[in-house]
């Protein structure tokens, strides 16, 4: 009789763990609370540019078009009329495109492609170091050491392992082609591209121009690149993202053997930041209908509303 009520005794106990079990919710996994607190909450601003076949880029990479694709069954376009759907033929002359990630392999053959750099690089803690004040002075200033070093006196050190991107403002005039042409644009010194790897070991820096800088052998190019280290190009938008406390989203097609990356790079600031725009502010599931709808333009070969 005595193990008897025992057992009824851990049957009943059991019952009770297992309803209690059942009412309570289970703990929220950890990442979904970083979402939920804060993630959810930030300013989100996009720092790509937009691709289109008049994109400023490089003489020697010749200009991109676009297409509407074909049916080779019937050598027409496909219609929404026709088919229900569209689709567009890129031929994009180069993968060294607008807003870029640039693989080492772009300069040596021995260091990884686009598609083969670790999924790691996803995000990142940010900071934007501004230049733009000398650039007003003098187009082809770089970022020097002490420019770094007077950021830092201010802001604290630069985070090891983060990304770093120079404002300069240059891409305010990317609206005009001819801004790729120009011989003099600011830069990034090698000095200070060894300092930020070397010494406060970042992941990469990035830059508005197209070029790293205007030497004539672009020194602090051939540097990264030769020694297994990537940059970005072509950012925008760095006048809308604080110098300390965002993260940066950082996406780009998984090309086999790609030398460029045509990347997208999103910065997640503090939810009280002045630019941006947070989750649910806008929709997004299902995203609204435009005023417009989408049409092919044959003067700019591009779809438009």
């Amino acid at each position: 009789m005595k193990y008897l009520g025992l057992l009824v005794l851990s049957i009943v106990s059991l019952i009770a763990y297992a309803s209690i079990a059942v009412t309570q919710p289970p703990p929220t996994p950890p990442l979904w609370q970083v979402y939920e607190q804060s993630l959810k909450q930030a300013k989100y601003v996009d720092l790509t540019h937009t691709i289109t076949p008049n994109i400023p880029v490089w003489s020697g990479f010749g200009k991109s078009k676009f297409l509407p694709a074909i049916n080779p069954k019937t050598g027409k376009p496909y219609t929404y009329q026709a088919d229900g759907f569209e689709a567009t033929h890129y031929d994009l002359a180069t993968d060294q495109l607008g807003t870029q990630l640039d693989p080492p392999a772009h300069w040596n053959p021995d260091y990884p492609a686009i598609d083969e750099l670790p999924p790691t690089f996803a995000v990142r803690p940010l900071v934007v170091i501004p230049i733009q004040v000398m650039v007003a002075k003098n187009p082809n200033y770089s970022l020097t050491v002490q420019d770094i070093q007077d950021w830092e006196k201010q802001h604290g050190r630069i985070p090891a392992e983060s990304v770093v991107f120079v404002r300069s403002d240059w891409s305010k005039d990317w609206a005009d082609p001819a801004i790729a042409a120009r011989t003099q644009f600011p830069g990034v010194s090698l000095a200070a591209l060894q300092f930020l790897h070397l010494q406060r070991k970042i992941l990469f820096h990035g830059h508005e121009p197209l070029d790293t800088d205007s030497t004539p052998t672009l020194s602090g190019e051939a540097w990264l690149l030769r020694n297994g280290y990537t940059q970005a190009e072509g950012v925008a938008n760095l006048d809308k993202v604080p110098e300390t406390g965002a993260l940066v989203a950082i996406g780009y097609p998984k090309i086999k053997g790609g030398l460029g990356g045509y990347a997208r790079y999103i910065a997640i600031c503090p939810p009280n930041w002045k630019f941006g725009v947070s989750v649910r502010q806008l929709p997004e599931s299902p995203l609204p209908k435009a005023a417009k709808p989408l049409h092919w333009d044959q003067q700019h070969d591009v779809r438009v509303r």
